[in-house]
């Protein structure tokens, strides 16, 4: 099937900058909308960012202007410049992505298995 895979996460101090990356591998036709979300602890998921396959984007308002979300195609990645990170936007970081395989004629939703950030103060 699919199967999407995070790196980049780690502890970094506030202020500084991490980069997120995610990469699709599988049976892929097409990729449509790519997602970043995060998920503290004792609080629901929540939208970060996102990419249509035009590249096209949009962010929560809490991360714009420290937040880049960009995609390459060719590769089906995409990734996540954070910048300027503060304490609160420690999380587990989830890459979302739908996708149009090879089986089927339908696009369907995957998850990668999430990847860390921490900030400390």
């Amino acid at each position: 099937q699919v199967q999407l895979v995070e790196s980049g996460g780690g502890l970094v101090q506030a202020g500084g900058t991490l980069r997120l990356s995610c990469a699709a591998s599988g049976s892929i036709r097409s990729i449509n909308h790519m997602t970043w979300y995060r998920q503290a602890p004792g609080k629901q998921r929540e939208v970060v960012a996102l990419i249509t396959s035009g590249g096209s984007t949009s962010y929560a308002d809490s991360v714009k202007g420290r937040f880049t979300i960009s995609r390459d195609n060719a590769k089906n990645t995409v990734h996540l410049q954070m910048n300027s990170l503060k304490p609160e936007d420690t999380a587990v970081y989830y890459c979302n992505a739908v996708v149009l395989t090879t089986a089927h004629s339908m696009p369907g939703v995957y998850w990668g298995q999430g990847t860390q950030v921490t900030v400390s103060s």
